[in-house]
């Protein structure tokens, strides 16, 4: 196995000869697709860098596809691998425009992408997998249900020429039916468990010490906690005098269930009693007191405050209700004195005792330490005690908004990781974004802020330290509280994780995963080149009917295009202002599944985009999807009204399909029917309302022109007064208007100049001037 390390394609003294790593990369390219089960700190990356190696030495005019699902991870894997080989790497993520992505494609023999990006790019027909040697699905637990993982390894399979899978896990989880879904969605023929207790990763694993420290809730957090188990346990009494539960003892999925035995009952009935009504208001009311109480044991006194205040502006019921019972307020009005006085909770304390107890040992290196926790309020919380206290730390968490605050960009989450590994910091404070792959080498201590239910997240973070020398986890842990529960949940599905691996391996029937096995065979250099070579007229295939859709941006994570794609539809995404899907110039239709027109019922929305596509298309459709219409909280009878309103009032035909398979298949066949006998090739999309007036129509000329947006459009028409005068205009006249250099010029004037060339299917390089 050594002649991996002597490639010529893995760079010299880059990568370290483990003997284990070696030999799973030699196991996969023998056994075909492979999952790799793994600690963290064990070097999955290293076996990638070995297949990709090998793939790319065999079948020197492939390439090589990594995926993880974030963009910080993407990032990191393109600098590895471009670390370790002597092969051109790029990165792939939504952040990179469209002409961008497909240009580092098409010039890159490893790519690392985030998967909705390849998704989205996959159904535009920007590129293809067929000449793709190796996909490495990192974090592959995630191919389960609509993850893009699923579509793509699937997509791959069946148009791949020369496949190969390698899925990276700490952990699949301890469900024996996901660990089953995510080996038959990634055509997994063979499981390898590695663990820190084999004798050939030993000599290469750190141990990690583990300490568990309880701590009891104080004086003032246990006042609020008791007004506000009264408030629980009222609303539980009077669940169970309904008839809706059987006792009171119930933890947050048993309300969960009944919410959805009563929503049920009240789709079923055509008059459904005022009890119903009355009793999901309640339970609403009662997952607003378990979060309440969640946030109070485990995290502190300003997140529930916080919560408190969300819980002022609703208008529902539920809210109403909790705002008037005497518990409750109560156990507000304790909140806010315990915010005036600043108590806090006892975790927060022990966890600045802890840091300053590390950073401050004589004699040794200033240690790098990891906080985690779980909301983005605590973490802001912990990192101004941390302010206050004099310890140097920095807060990292995702891109998304919460609570009304900005994410992190990615370029600004590079930039702390960089910030933090070199020093700059301390103390990293982090949501869970930092639990899969970032790599943060060198950490010596990793706190939780609170436990985790979850097997895979707990290994993740464990994940953090340990690599370099021995390291360090500690675990807050609020006594008699939510926390105890976590953490004796974690540790016993960790503890079942490695049997369950096992013997759900043992169980599958390799033959019935999928109906396509893996094209891992031996083949000869003749064989290679004709499967390479997919211009040669053997493989071409024969043309078939072309089917077009337009479909709408924001469906772009949806199923339907999956399904779609799979029908052999040919895809185009556009931003439309109206409907979903577009077959035709008459032909629009609209996708409801049930969430989405209960919802556009409430918000007064569907009215609104029923007469948009009445008055913008001839035949307007509208498919709603699902069998759960009447399963919410809304009247039955209001949504019957809806549907009857659309239908007779707007005219607008309401087909039902089933599933997202059934909805695409019924696109697929109204597209056959509208373009069938059509001549036309082109469908005209309204991307956008049209100009009303003079002035938006000449903004909106200009607007079109290369990198001009409406400030400069606005610009350019104030400094020529006419269009016609910024057609003429030379590129030094252009320049004299701000925000307009010396390239945007030269494009500008590049484009009204050059000659029109129309290409269509039968006529290649016709022009038409």
């Amino acid at each position: 196995m050594v002649e991996y390390i002597k490639q010529p394609l893995i760079k010299a003294n880059t990568v370290e000869s483990r003997i284990y790593q070696q030999v799973l990369a030699a196991d996969v390219l023998k056994r075909g697709n492979t999952m790799i089960v793994a600690p963290t700190a064990l070097g999955k990356t290293i076996i990638a860098v070995l297949l990709a190696a090998d793939r790319l030495n065999k079948f020197k005019s492939s390439k090589i596809l990594i995926l993880a699902p974030s963009k910080p991870l993407t990032i990191q894997h393109e600098e590895s691998f471009r670390t370790f080989l002597n092969a051109s790497s790029t990165s792939i993520t939504g952040a990179i425009k469209t002409d961008e992505r497909e240009k580092r494609w098409n010039e890159s023999q490893i790519i690392c992408a985030t998967p909705q990006t390849v998704e989205s790019d996959l159904l535009n027909r920007r590129y293809s997998l067929k000449d793709v040697s190796l996909v490495v699905f990192d974090e592959c637990h995630h191919a389960v249900g609509s993850y893009a993982y699923v579509y793509l390894s699937a997509r791959y399979i069946n148009e791949g020429k020369i496949p190969l899978i390698l899925g990276l896990t700490a952990s699949p989880g301890s469900d024996s039916e996901k660990i089953k879904s995510v080996c038959e969605n990634l055509y997994i023929e063979n499981i390898a468990i590695k663990s820190e207790e084999d004798s050939d990763v030993k000599p290469y694993f750190n141990p990690i010490e583990i300490d568990w420290i309880k701590i009891k809730m104080s004086k003032e957090l246990n006042k609020i906690k008791k007004h506000l188990d009264k408030a629980l346990k009222h609303r539980l009494k009077m669940l169970k005098n309904l008839g809706v539960i059987s006792t009171i003892s119930l933890g947050k999925r048993d309300i969960l269930k009944a919410r959805g035995l009563i929503q049920n009952r009240i789709a079923r009935l055509s008059n459904p009693p005022k009890e119903c009504y009355r009793a999901i208001s309640l339970i609403t009311a009662v997952i607003n007191i378990q979060h309440s109480l969640e946030l109070l044991e485990t995290q502190g006194i300003n997140p529930v405050n916080q919560y408190f205040e969300k819980l002022r502006t609703k208008t529902t019921k539920a809210s109403k209700s909790l705002l008037t019972d005497p518990d409750f307020s109560i156990a507000i009005r304790l909140t806010r004195r315990a915010i005036k006085h600043g108590w806090e909770h006892p975790k927060l304390k022990k966890l600045m005792d802890i840091l300053k107890e590390e950073l401050n040992i004589k004699d040794q290196e200033k240690p790098k330490i990891i906080v985690f926790t779980q909301f983005r309020d605590t973490l802001n919380m912990i990192h101004e005690k941390c302010e206050e206290e004099g310890i140097n730390s920095i807060k990292f968490y995702g891109q998304g908004v919460s609570n009304g605050g900005k994410g992190l960009t990615q370029k600004e989450q590079k930039q702390i990781i960089k910030s933090f590994k070199v020093g700059n910091h301390d103390v990293l404070i982090s949501t869970s974004v930092a639990e899969e792959g970032i790599d943060i080498p060198s950490v010596d201590l990793v706190v939780l802020y609170e436990p985790v239910p979850s097997e895979i997240r707990m290994i993740q973070r464990r994940g953090r330290t340990g690599r370099k020398k021995r390291g360090k986890m500690k675990v807050l842990i609020t006594e008699a509280t939510r926390d105890e529960g976590y953490y004796w949940s974690s540790s016993r599905k960790e503890s079942i994780m490695k049997n369950q691996l096992i013997n759900v391996f043992k169980d599958m029937n390799l033959d019935e995963l999928k109906p396509v096995k893996s094209k891992i065979i031996e083949r000869t250099e003749e064989d290679i080149k004709k499967i390479l070579n997919y211009d040669n007229e053997k493989n071409k295939k024969p043309k078939k009917e072309k089917v077009m859709v337009y479909a709408d941006s924001r469906e772009s994570n949806s199923k339907v295009l999956r399904a779609l794609d799979n029908l052999s539809v040919e895809i185009q995404i556009r931003t439309m202002t109206i409907g979903d899907y577009q077959v035709s110039d008459d032909v629009i239709i609209e996708r409801k599944t049930a969430k989405d027109f209960v919802d556009s019922i409430v918000d007064k929305r569907l009215y609104k985009q029923a007469r948009s596509m009445k008055e913008g298309f001839k035949k307007p459709i509208m498919i709603l999807e699902g069998d759960d219409f009447y399963t919410g909280f809304l009247n039955p009878d209001a949504i019957r009204g809806s549907i009857a309103s659309i239908a007779i009032d707007f005219g607008i035909p309401i087909i039902p399909t089933r599933s997202s398979d059934d909805t695409a298949a019924m696109i697929k066949r109204i597209a056959i029917r509208e373009q069938s006998n059509n001549e036309k090739s082109e469908i005209q999309i309204r991307t956008e309302k049209k100009p009303i007036n003079t002035w938006e129509q000449q903004q909106f000329i200009v607007e079109s022109l290369p990198n001009i947006g409406p400030v400069t459009a606005k610009k350019l028409l104030k400094k020529f007064a006419t269009v016609q005068n910024i057609i003429n205009a030379t590129e030094s006249q252009l320049q004299e208007v701000d925000g307009i250099g010396k390239k945007s010029a030269r494009d500008i004037v590049s484009l009204l100049s050059e000659k029109y060339l129309y290409f269509n299917d039968e006529n290649k390089n016709k022009k038409l001037v």
